[in-house]
């Protein structure tokens, strides 16, 4: 498939994305309500009005500021010969696999980044303040942090040459991955141990959200299960109502509001703010 027959794809298809994500998302929500995995502790209410205000926030932000910006790098390398793939000939089909492969690894090793350099944790821990883990946990993440991760995809996008449309279904498919291993769904114990051979389940990730720090510190996967067992960052599920959420930190339910989750990063343990906070240890 030349350049221009890709263009045409991805512009056909541009509101695929934002389809099949109001669907998962709706379907995920109702599963939750009707086959909940775990009791909440915390009423939805006081959590998802600010959820959704920060994931529309960081909609409208990245929708001025970076567009698809990591389709724009595949397009931008395809049009310009740049990369692996636009200087080595290799069939379509093993271009997209591998480019979905490659992009989860590299997610795999910039999630561990983002828990082991201070700066970089202070950003990421608004995803992890959370005290329940749901559907729209797997939406929590600051602006900051997006951009980087946007920006840091777009790179390894231009210098690999990946395929426009490979880019395409795993932009699609770690934002279905996002929502289906943070919700909060029974799946039966057979199936789920199955699946998680191959993919990141919600029992699975639920301990990477523990608040104990060794817990916190594994299952950095996003699709795929098997680096954490590779790379030796696996940890074993949970025992039902054996583990405690969050951090031990911004518990209390004023940290639970849009403006606090944008101002987390900047916040010391005792919540005073100072734009300094977040390049010191607190």
């Amino acid at each position: 498939m030349d350049f221009n027959a890709y263009l045409n794809l991805i512009s056909s298809q541009k509101n695929l994305p934002f389809i099949l994500f109001i669907c998962v998302f709706v379907i995920l929500s109702v599963l939750e309500i009707k086959y909940g995995g775990y009791k909440e502790k915390t009423p939805r209410l006081s959590r998802w009005p600010h959820h959704f205000l920060l994931i529309l926030f960081n909609a409208l932000v990245f929708r001025v500021l970076l567009p698809g910006f990591c389709l724009f790098a595949a397009l931008s390398a395809a049009e310009h010969r740049f990369g692996l793939f636009n200087q080595v000939e290799v069939p379509s089909l093993f271009g997209i696999i591998f480019t979905i492969i490659f992009l989860d690894w590299m997610l795999y090793y910039l999630h561990r980044a983002y828990h082991a350099i201070p700066l970089l944790w202070k950003i990421h821990r608004v995803h992890h303040t959370d005290v329940e883990v749901d559907v729209t946990t797997g939406l929590r993440f600051h602006t900051l942090e997006i951009l980087m991760t946007t920006l840091v995809k777009a790179l390894i996008i231009y210098l690999l040459g990946a395929p426009i449309y490979g880019v395409f279904v795993f932009e699609i498919w770690i934002e279905i991955s996002n929502l289906f291993n943070h919700s909060n769904i029974r799946i039966p114990a057979a199936l789920e141990k199955a699946l998680r051979w191959f993919i990141i389940t919600p029992y699975m990730h639920r301990v990477h959200h523990s608040s104990n720090s060794a817990e916190t510190n594994s299952n950095f996967g996003f699709n795929f299960s098997w680096w954490d067992k590779f790379f030796m960052t696996y940890h074993e599920p949970l025992k039902t109502g054996k583990e405690k959420l969050g951090l031990n930190v911004f518990e209390d339910i004023r940290y639970f509001q849009f403006k606090s989750l944008l101002l987390q990063p900047f916040l010391d343990k005792k919540g005073k703010f100072k734009f300094k906070n977040i390049i010191r240890e607190n």
